[in-house]
């Protein structure tokens, strides 16, 4: 597991792990407990849409990181590896694009 992938994880874990315990240990009135709760949940659905944005990208840079590196050993084959370069990216990023719609929807929700 590289650095990055280390550093990732250990963010998402500490989010899974201190997050709950932010919003039960509140004190006050019902309705001033609910509207920190949903404060609390969109700053998640925040954090979440970074993360998809940053996993995405780490995706494309990898994926053209490696179709370069397959473009200069075979030069030969570089039009099909550029057109599954460009697949596998679209796929990414229409990934991507619906898990951001998902969390714009519960942001506004």
């Amino acid at each position: 597991m590289n650095k990055f992938a280390r550093i990732t994880l250990t963010a998402f874990v500490f989010a899974l792990i201190f997050a709950p315990a932010t919003i039960f240990a509140q004190d006050g009135t019902a309705a001033e407990t609910t509207a920190q709760s949903v404060s609390m949940f969109k700053n998640l659905i925040s954090i979440g849409a970074g993360m998809v944005v940053i996993g995405a990208g780490y995706g494309i840079g990898k994926i053209g990181a490696s179709s370069v590196e397959s473009m200069a050993r075979q030069p030969e084959v570089a039009a099909d590896i550029r057109g599954a370069m460009i697949l596998a990216a679209a796929l990414v990023e229409g990934a991507a694009m619906f898990a951001l719609i998902v969390c714009l929807l519960g942001y506004l929700l």
